[in-house]
């Protein structure tokens, strides 16, 4: 199968390709022996990291303290 690189460097993944890997919105792009390696990588949404926060018991609180803690020269 072929795929075309434009002169924007914009790449057009075969629909074939596309629907066996699921829908991807993102890949991680390696270069292995000369070869380019797509990985698909699932972004987590904003609700999936909430919801770690509050299983870790992290609070608001605590994410800015650490913010400014971080911030301090």
């Amino acid at each position: 199968m072929l795929a075309k690189l434009t002169s924007k460097n914009q790449l057009t993944l075969p629909k074939s390709v596309t629907q066996q890997i699921g829908s991807a919105e993102y890949f991680e792009v390696t270069v292995q022996s000369g070869q380019i390696i797509l990985t698909p990588v699932r972004i987590q949404r904003a609700d999936a990291v909430r919801a770690k926060l509050a299983a870790l018991n992290i609070t608001e609180e605590d994410i800015t303290n650490a913010v400014d803690w971080a911030r301090q020269s």
